[in-house]
């Protein structure tokens, strides 16, 4: 399978359009055969591009076991602030320090590509302990660049800082606040910009309410947003991966999945390029026309 590579900013780094997302198996607690199957047959296929978490239950443990023998064949960044089980609170510097370190053994590698500080606010930017944890890691030679993943004024405080050489952040159907908010300022630093959560969790593809805490939100905006493409098949999820993709400042979008196979669809989809622009603005013109202020970037 031929995938697009797009250069990751200024860090020059060529990934690939789709990336794979840990949070889903991390969270999941999936065999470890299960994500060795998904890892190694994307890797096979063109993926070039993994991120986890230090909160994502056993993700980064998944990972390691299931592909650090071939950590030359991928990009790799994780995230740190959670204390997930160190003793600390999130944030605290001596922790996060810790905790970087950690990763690093749990991946069983010596350095990762994007260390990203996790969801921190504003505030916590502001104080400059947890910027200099990042910065001195990367000193070390335990990551080669540092990242920021986040949404709203938070993200673009991180953006507009100029510490950070890349940006995560929620870019879908149903979150497009990053688009008016955040990334034409990324794209004026050379920020690489990964588009998190980009399918919305399909969580149309259901069509009872989302239980979850996490995917109900998105559920509530689309059943509003009600675009003509919702009709629950697998074009609707080309659609909405596509309009991901065709957003200007998008370098990638990672998704995470559980099946075996499904990372190969998804690359297919992303393999059909960027939607027409007449259907793009389409998109961009219902939620404009739809959208409430407080309809703002989720984690």
């Amino acid at each position: 399978m031929s995938i697009e590579r797009r250069i990751l900013g200024r860090t020059g780094m060529e990934v690939s359009v789709l990336g794979f997302g840990g949070s889903e198996t991390g969270y999941g607690g999936h065999a470890a055969s299960t994500v060795g199957a998904i890892l190694n047959s994307a890797l096979d296929d063109g993926l070039n591009l993994i991120d986890t978490a230090a909160c994502y239950g056993d993700g980064e443990d998944q990972i390691g076991r299931a592909v650090g023998h071939r950590r030359r064949d991928f990009f790799l960044m994780t995230k740190c602030g959670h204390a997930a089980g160190l003793a600390g609170d999130d944030w605290d510097p001596g922790m996060m320090a810790k905790s970087i370190d950690r990763s690093l053994r749990r991946l069983k590698t010596d350095h990762v590509d994007v260390m990203q500080l996790h969801s921190c606010s504003e505030q916590v930017l502001r104080d400059g302990r947890v910027v200099e944890v990042l910065l001195r890691a990367r000193d070390a030679g335990k990551t080669r660049f540092v990242g920021y993943s986040g949404d709203g004024r938070d993200a673009l405080y991180a953006v507009e800082s100029g510490v950070f050489d890349t940006l995560q952040i929620s870019v879908s159907i149903a979150d497009q606040e990053a688009i008016d908010l955040v990334l034409s300022r990324a794209r004026e630093r050379n920020i690489g910009v990964i588009a998190k959560r980009p399918i919305a969790n399909a969580v149309w593809i259901d069509r009872n309410a989302a239980a979850d805490w996490y995917s109900r939100p998105y559920w509530e905006r689309l059943q509003k947003l009600n675009y003509p493409f919702l009709r629950g098949d697998s074009s609707s999820v080309a659609t909405a991966l596509r309009f991901t993709l065709s957003t200007a400042g998008v370098h990638t979008a990672i998704v995470g999945t559980s099946k075996p196979g499904r990372w190969q669809q998804n690359a297919d989809f992303a393999g059909r390029g960027s939607l027409p622009a007449s259907e793009y603005e389409a998109i961009r013109a219902r939620w404009r026309a739809v959208a409430r202020a407080d309809w703002v970037g989720q984690r």
